[in-house]
């Protein structure tokens, strides 16, 4: 049932970094309850909504608020994306839960963070991490920095609110208290520049688009287009790795070794790169990614075909991995990381929004007649209510 099983949470609903911190905490086992807004949203094939249960508040109500606090009262934790000081606002911050459950794990998803100048600020993942110094290095050599997806700040930064909310669980195993934890996808972008600070410290990081060793300015770490217009990667940085690639590919000189990793003093030997990157692009277009895959995949040259995401689940490692498996119709990720006892469930789909609102509010204590006022004042809605909405608060600062 997983590691986390036991444990309770609270999602407000939001986009991006915060449903993502509970899809990993839920594959995990945890029972993540998400509060969606009235009218709820249509369902979707929300894969960063699956694992869950889904009740339906109206916030803006202190009806409705004041049930949420009834659902902390018995939680583990919380999981909220607004902009700071929202939940301050609607009557629910962190001072308010904790003082009602002082063992709540208070977890608070934004982009730059609760504290600092630009706190405030709307703001998306591709700024947290052009904030952070990530985004500058990344991008083809004298071209400009390229987005790279939203996967660095969004879901570097659920994962940190993920790991972090576990860490609280643990520590509130020998203190007995909760406690608040501030998760900026900015801090996540920066957390993953950790050895880049040290390699910029030793000389070994040239600060413009494409022109270090791993984004792409050497000819044994980039990617190369085939014959049938696919790509393939490789990434034969040890001296070992690269001889072999060399050899797989006719290439055995002394000369073209010399183009190889030397440890730190690599940046001093790069002028021949450009050539023999232009060299490498014209032997990879000479056949398709099919035929290089059954020349060098499985070997240690350090190679993988770039596959699309539709491709990604049909190869053969990641399904006999199992790292992709289809849910109610969605091809998607299976949980990890694994775990040899504690075995997280299969996941299921994501529920239909507001669906285990009645269920879910008679289990924390509420009784039919209560229920039955909240849903007569909208402070809860039925599944048949189920509509579209918006919340000009809800996830400006978290996607």
């Amino acid at each position: 049932m997983g590691p986390l099983k036991g444990l309770r949470i609270i999602e407000i609903a939001g986009l991006g970094a915060a449903p993502y911190a509970g899809m990993m905490l839920a594959d995990m086992g945890a029972d993540v309850i998400r509060v969606e807004r009235i009218p709820p949203p249509p369902a979707l094939p929300d894969v960063l909504g699956r694992n869950r249960r889904s009740i339906a508040l109206d916030l803006k109500l202190p009806q409705a608020v004041e049930t949420l606090l009834r659902l902390l009262d018995g939680a583990d934790g919380l999981i909220e994306g607004f902009r700071p000081g929202v939940m301050e606002r609607l009557g629910c911050g962190p001072e308010t839960c904790l003082q009602r459950n002082p063992a709540l794990v208070y977890g608070r998803m934004t982009g730059w963070g609760q504290e600092g100048p630009l706190s405030s600020a709307a703001g998306h993942d591709l700024n947290y991490v052009a904030l952070s110094g990530a985004l500058h290095g990344i991008g083809q050599r004298g071209g400009k920095p390229v987005p790279p997806l939203n996967l660095i700040g969004d879901f570097g930064g659920g994962l940190l609110l993920a790991y972090g909310m576990a860490s609280a669980f643990f520590e509130r195993t020998r203190s007995g208290q909760g406690q608040v934890v501030d998760a900026a996808m900015l801090d996540a972008a920066a957390s993953f520049m950790a050895m880049f600070c040290g390699f910029l410290r030793m000389g070994f990081f040239e600060e413009a688009p494409g022109a270090s060793m791993l984004a792409g300015a050497a000819p044994f770490y980039d990617t190369y287009e085939t014959a049938d217009g696919g790509f393939v990667s490789v990434a034969a940085i040890e001296p070992e790795f690269y001889a072999l690639l060399l050899d797989k590919l006719g290439l055995q000189s002394d000369a073209y070794l010399a183009h190889g990793f030397k440890g730190t003093t690599a940046l001093t030997e790069t002028s021949g790169w450009p050539e023999m990157k232009a060299q490498l692009a014209e032997i990879f277009r000479s056949r398709t990614r099919a035929q290089w895959c059954e020349l060098l995949e499985g070997t240690d040259a350090c190679f993988a075909p770039v596959l699309t995401l539709s491709e990604a689940g049909s190869h053969p490692h990641n399904a006999a991995r199992q790292t992709f498996a289809d849910v109610a119709g969605v091809i998607q990720n299976m949980p990890a990381p694994r775990f040899s006892r504690a075995i997280a469930d299969r996941p299921s789909p994501a529920p239909v929004p507001g669906a285990d609102t009645v269920s879910v509010l008679l289990e924390a204590g509420l009784s039919m007649s209560e229920i039955g006022k909240l849903a007569a004042s909208a402070a809860i809605a039925e599944v048949a209510d189920a509509g579209t909405g918006g919340d000009s608060d809800t996830g400006k600062n978290s996607s």
